[in-house]
């Protein structure tokens, strides 16, 4: 049978033009990669205070104003998943274009010098495969579903079932607001993987008006991530009398992100289900950096640099085309949904320290730490906007998501960055690097995707898996040659994460009633969902290669 794709306007028309998103995907576009230029890899991303490299634009910005020549580079190279399987349209090795960018210097006094710069760097690389499976114990994606209609009112975590003008179950507020409200208000913990479950499997036979859940034996997900964070940086930066540098830097983000996903069940009784979800988000996004690196004793080339970074105000557009296909022998039910949306997401602020030393012409020493608290990730929704006469502009506003908000402090946390590097060069134009790079985890150990919050991350929500990962750890080496203006760079990057995914939330202590038809006696029973987690892993490698020269 042909899948039939409908517009999710039937249960969110009241709300077309305040859009959110959810935690776990907005947290997929916080943070940053380790990339750049190779020597800046090669050296664990820890040149924050050493400077004079173009990657340091993004970090700290007072890097450019050690440049004391013009100078232009490009970068690029591979990106290989060492775990996992081939899936969809995914691929464990990638090629990648990873940055291109140049510093103009110009000589202001005998000292100081006034750098502009421009870079191009990709901040974060989507590409990735992910793939689990185990036992579920009779639990199942489709009982979260039903539990939630059993608690039966939004403030509750669930939503009140009746049927629309088309016959379709949808998902209310409450009984009462049903009954005595004419707009017939849908709840907002009204999910698509709602929708598509209480039209298709829940659903009782002979009629309609009894429901059900199917219990599952097991589940396997499999899901490949594609795409990339583009970072587009302009900067102003000097130097002072070869003591103070200072810089600044203006950034521009291009978003592309795609995924797709099969979701399967096996049900106790043979059958199953398969929920196929293909989300795609993009957009843009703009911060700004500011910088400073200060020489303290005028004799000594020690250096100490800081730096903040203003959170990044993006604006995005996402849509989905989820579909769930049942089969039980002979017996096949199938729907589709679909859905575009607009929303807005404010990222952290950001706040680096940074220490750098040389020793003579042949060794260099860096550290850096960064702090940045992604519980404070500020989920928008947009209410509207206003049309300023005087410019002819109309402007757009939004509004924090609150109850949104409220889950990304209990679920994300702050997130400690520590970057250590060493360079040495063992004859002028011949550098050997090395470096080591740690993420903290940003989830919470016992953080979850909750499915009954009131919030139009919800709504819109098309799958109930999520991963809690755990911290980063990035090895890298390299090597450098210089040949009179020109320069070859090589990195390797071995980049380590384990996490612990979970096909849907843990429900637990819902009241279900049930009337026995022959008797007409009720009982009430104590029903819980409880998913079986996978241990799952992200370990990729990267060779970079990067083509610079001098003038």
């Amino acid at each position: 049978m042909k899948s039939k794709y409908i517009f999710f306007a039937v249960s969110l028309v009241t709300a077309l033009s305040v859009n959110a998103q959810e935690t776990y995907e907005n947290a997929k576009l916080a943070g940053e990669d380790l990339n750049g230029t190779a020597r800046y890899v090669g050296m664990g991303g820890a040149m924050e205070a050493l400077g004079a490299d173009i990657s340091t634009i993004g970090t700290n910005p007072a890097g450019l104003g050690l440049f004391r020549h013009s100078n232009i580079s490009l970068s690029g190279g591979l990106v290989m998943q060492t775990n996992g399987k081939d899936f969809a349209n995914g691929n464990k090795t990638n090629p990648s274009f990873d940055q291109i960018g140049g510093v103009y210097s110009t000589r202001t006094g005998q000292k100081s010098f006034l750098n502009f710069g421009f870079n191009y760097h990709k901040g974060k690389n989507f590409d990735y495969i992910l793939n689990a499976t185990n036992s579920l114990n009779g639990s199942s994606q489709n009982k979260q579903s039903y539990l939630k209609g059993a608690l039966g009112d939004e403030g509750k975590g669930g939503f009140f079932i009746n049927k629309d003008t088309n016959g379709e179950n949808i998902g209310y507020i409450n009984a009462t607001s049903y009954i005595n409200a004419t707009s017939k208000p849908v709840a907002y913990t009204w999910s698509q993987i709602d929708y598509l479950y209480w039209n298709t499997l829940i659903p009782g036979s002979p009629t309609a008006s009894s429901y059900n859940y199917e219990p599952a034996s097991s589940y396997d997900f499999n899901r490949s991530h594609t795409g990339y964070i583009g970072n587009y940086d302009f900067n102003v930066s000097g130097n002072l009398n070869d003591r103070v540098y200072l810089g600044i830097t203006f950034g521009l983000k291009d978003v592309h992100y795609n995924a797709y996903s099969e979701y399967t069940e096996t049900f106790a009784n043979g059958a199953g289900a398969i929920v196929s979800d293909n989300r795609k988000i993009t957009g843009s996004g703009f911060d700004v950096t500011a910088g400073v690196i200060v020489r303290p004793v005028a004799e000594s080339p020690f250096r100490i640099g800081a730096y903040i970074k203003t959170p990044t105000w993006y604006d995005l557009t996402t849509s989905n085309i989820t579909t769930l296909t049942y089969r039980n022998g002979t017996t096949k039910k199938e729907k589709g949904i679909s859905n575009s949306y607009d929303y807005k997401i404010w990222t952290p602020w950001r706040f680096g320290l940074s220490l750098g030393h040389t020793i003579g012409t042949r060794i260099a020493l860096g550290l850096t730490y960064e702090y940045e608290d992604y519980s404070n990730i500020n989920s928008r929704i947009n209410d509207g906007g206003y049309y300023d006469y005087y410019y002819g502009e109309y402007y757009e506003s939004s509004s924090p998501d609150k109850y949104m908000n409220d889950h990304t402090r209990q679920v994300l946390k702050g997130v400690s960055t520590l970057k250590l590097g060493v360079e040495y060069k063992p004859v002028t134009n011949l550098a050997v690097r090395l470096g080591y790079n740690y993420v903290s985890p940003m989830y919470s150990s016992d953080g979850q995707k909750d499915p009954g919050i009131s919030s139009l991350g919800t709504s819109y929500a098309s799958a109930t898996d999520y991963t809690d990962w755990k911290a980063t750890n990035r090895f890298t080496l390299g090597l450098g040659y210089q040949f009179r203006k020109f320069n070859i760079d090589l990195a390797y990057q071995y980049s380590a994460q384990s996490g612990d995914f979970y096909p849907f939330s843990n429900i637990r202590g819902v009241n279900v009633t049930s009337t026995n038809p022959a008797t007409g006696a009720t009982t009430t029973v104590s029903e819980s969902n409880i998913a079986t987690g996978s241990k799952v892993k992200n370990d990729r490698s990267q060779l970079l290669l990067t083509l610079g020269y001098r003038f």
